[in-house]
């Protein structure tokens, strides 16, 4: 990490805090499993000392912390009085790392390590989740682990539950191998290169068994119409979760393309009910 960067960039931060009434939108770097992971704060409008609950935006698989639906979810929650933390997974966007070293468990390393920078900024009232698609697996592992105490609220939008099953069948993303004698690596759709550390680790991935420990509230959206992961995956959290809620939309997709805009303000909205109490 470039720990010159990394002091400015923090220094920009707090001194945006100082002013009175001001709303905070800056880019900055957390340190990760990976080296530097490119991070972007958004705050409402705060007075000097107040403080706002914080939510977490963790990316799928391939992605990164921008696109329509984390900018709607965002404004959303902006305007409800919540701050939004949103980064890059190593080897993702604009974050240290090579893709083809990256794994769910070294992203949930890297969500651990945004969820400590965010608790203990001034600013943070509480921490919550959402994550969407292979983030959402993160979120809900990191939940469990970290537990109800650490994390007030999560949301998932088309969990990726089904990662551990693709890789037992030897088929990511359209991508065919064998699981069980898997070479360096597996070429992906644009370039990817997807490492044999991610199968391995992936077939023996304990998702739910995991995600189970967490007992705060839980939020599930899924479209029925997904055909990255089958809805069924989601549904599953509303079985073994203690305290999880699943709504489905219906004929919608992995992205939600279809309903954008009802979709986030169904995650801001659930988020708010149950931050701004």
């Amino acid at each position: 990490m470039n720990l010159k960067r990394f002091l400015v960039s923090a220094f920009a931060v707090a001194s945006l805090l100082t002013a009175a009434a001001v709303q905070v939108d800056s880019t900055f770097t957390i340190e990760g499993s990976k080296g530097a992971l490119a991070a972007r704060l958004q705050l409402p409008d705060l007075k000097s000392g107040e403080k706002c609950p914080m939510v977490i935006l963790c990316h799928g698989f391939g992605g990164n912390m921008g696109g329509p639906l984390f900018d709607t979810i965002a404004s959303d929650l902006l305007k409800d009085g919540i701050g939004v933390v949103r980064f890059d997974f190593n080897g993702h966007g604009a974050s240290d790392g090579s893709f083809q070293d990256m794994t769910v468990p070294n992203e949930i390393e890297d969500a651990k390590k945004v969820v400590s920078w965010t608790d203990k900024q001034p600013f943070t009232a509480s921490v919550s989740l959402l994550g969407h698609s292979q983030g959402g697996v993160v979120a809900s592992m990191t939940a469990g682990e970290l537990g109800a105490g650490k994390i007030k609220a999560v949301v998932l939008m088309a969990p990726a539950a089904v990662l551990r099953d693709d890789a037992l069948r030897g088929n990511t993303m359209g991508a065919m191998y064998d699981p069980w004698n898997v070479p360096e690596y597996v070429q992906l759709f644009g370039g990817l290169k997807l490492g044999s550390g991610y199968i391995e680790t992936a077939r023996d991935l304990p998702i739910y068994q995991v995600a189970s420990r967490y007992t705060g509230p839980m939020l599930v959206i899924h479209g029925t119409a997904d055909r990255v992961v089958p809805y069924s995956y989601g549904e599953r959290y509303g079985i073994e979760m203690p305290d999880a809620r699943v709504e489905l939309i219906q004929g919608d997709d992995h992205g939600f393309s279809k309903s954008l805009v009802s979709s986030s303000a169904l995650a801001a909205g659930w988020l708010s009910e149950h931050l701004n109490k």
